[in-house]
């Protein structure tokens, strides 16, 4: 594993566990010493992966802190908390209800729709709770 500061943000080159092709956006979990895509709720967001096309075995690379481009699940307002939904991509957070989810970052802009990627700044290093 590589790290590399870039200005703000900090990213970082690892191996990924699974298929990740066309999940540019989405949260990415560790699995041992690689990473897959989130797959719950609940899962631990590690960071979000940059990569469009990266297969099993491979390189990715992950912004782990600052700001990055998010695929969303759904419609998401501009400032809301975002975190893993069940897929991967991200969904919003609300602190005090979604206790046993990850907030994971914060929303730059709205998305419209499913799918839209969207800039948004991520602390995948302590992601906490949203209580």
């Amino acid at each position: 594993m590589t790290s590399v500061a870039q200005g703000a943000e900090l990213r970082i080159s690892v191996e990924a566990g699974a298929d990740l092709t066309g999940l540019q956006g989405y949260f990415l979990q560790w699995s041992g010493s690689t990473v897959v895509v989130c797959s719950a709720v609940t899962d631990e967001p590690a960071g979000v992966l940059q990569d469009d096309d990266v297969v099993a075995g491979r390189m990715a690379e992950m912004v782990v802190l600052g700001p990055t481009l998010v695929s969303a699940d759904a419609a998401i307002v501009a400032g809301a908390f975002i975190g893993p939904s069940a897929d991967g991509q991200a969904e919003t957070k609300v602190p005090g209800t979604d206790v046993t989810e990850y907030v994971a970052g914060r929303a730059f802009e709205a998305a419209a729709a499913a799918g839209n990627l969207i800039h948004a700044v991520v602390n995948c290093v302590t992601p906490h709770r949203a209580a």
